[in-house]
């Protein structure tokens, strides 16, 4: 069970279908399709697993840019996880919209940097390259396609890291009124890969606790590649005592990152505890839906 994947409706490199394919092939029996601030790949991963006998079932995600508050008092960078919720939620339907905008806006400051910088990139062509759901990724290639790195991850360990030459800040949600949203639309809220010290500065531990107090947080994704095992202990063991749901997971972007899909896993029962607690829309079965 693998409970966060990217297609190219956001930052993945296979399309729906090819991430439904690539669960199939690894034998996954429950995925969840999560693009970055973007439902676009929802309907096109439905058809893939409404056509197979084999098909994982599929549960309707998506990865939410959010705003939260670091171990050092300042804002940091918080990924959430919303599952089942129903996308026609005009509270949530709004801010989805919002975000894709300020994702439009960053690339195109981004781009200017770059060209400032004196390297040939056309903005208009990322961009459509893009999709729905633009994000660095788009920019890492356009510097693989230019020869001024090697790979995707070579881009972000240098030029499109926080505090790189290339970066540009965007104004994404506030953790708490995303969770309180993700909510209000029937949805399950779990906090992505909340201890992932490679990526930068973490999310302080109080404010995960008081999201937990609050009883609208569902879960925290536990066990996640970018976690070490001490880490992981620690989120688990908030999880226990708070009554969330725990998750595990891949985050499963194709080519564009090394970890393979299922390389990571949710155990049943917390699967179904988060199946449970929704209320927004159903999970999408090989061959139908309940």
């Amino acid at each position: 069970m693998d409970l966060h994947t990217h297609s190219t409706a956001s930052d993945g490199t296979d399309s729906p279908r090819g991430v439904v394919e690539a669960a199939i092939a690894a034998g996954v029996t429950v995925l969840a399709l999560t693009d970055h601030d973007t439902t676009a790949g929802w309907a096109e991963a439905e058809q893939a697993v409404r056509s197979r006998a084999d098909a994982p079932t599929l549960v309707r995600g998506m990865e939410m840019s959010c705003t939260g508050r670091g171990e050092d008092g300042d804002p940091v960078t918080v990924h959430l996880l919303a599952y089942l919720f129903d996308a026609e939620n005009a509270v949530l339907k709004a801010e989805r919209q919002r975000l894709r905008d300020e994702r439009v806006t960053r690339l195109r400051s981004m781009i200017g940097k770059m060209a400032a910088a004196g390297y040939d990139v056309d903005a208009d062509a990322i961009l459509a390259a893009a999709g729905p759901s633009a994000g660095r990724p788009h920019l890492a290639r356009a510097l693989v396609d230019l020869g001024v790195v090697s790979t995707v991850g070579e881009a972000f360990e240098d030029l499109l890291k926080t505090g790189g030459q290339f970066y540009v800040e965007k104004t994404d949600a506030p953790l708490d009124d995303a969770v309180a949203m993700i909510a209000a639309a029937g949805g399950v809220s779990v906090i992505a890969h909340a201890r992932a010290r490679t990526r930068g500065r973490l999310l302080h531990l109080d404010h995960i606790l008081e999201l937990a107090q609050g009883g609208l947080l569902g879960g925290l994704e536990v066990d996640h590649p970018d976690h070490d095992p001490a880490d992981a202990a620690l989120l688990r063991g908030i999880a226990r005592e708070h009554d969330l749901i725990v998750t595990g997971s891949s985050d499963y972007h194709g080519t564009n990152k090394t970890t393979p899909i299922a390389a990571r896993t949710t155990a049943p029962e917390q699967y179904a505890t988060l199946v449970d607690r929704a209320t927004g829309i159903d999970v999408v079965l090989p061959g139908g839906s309940r």
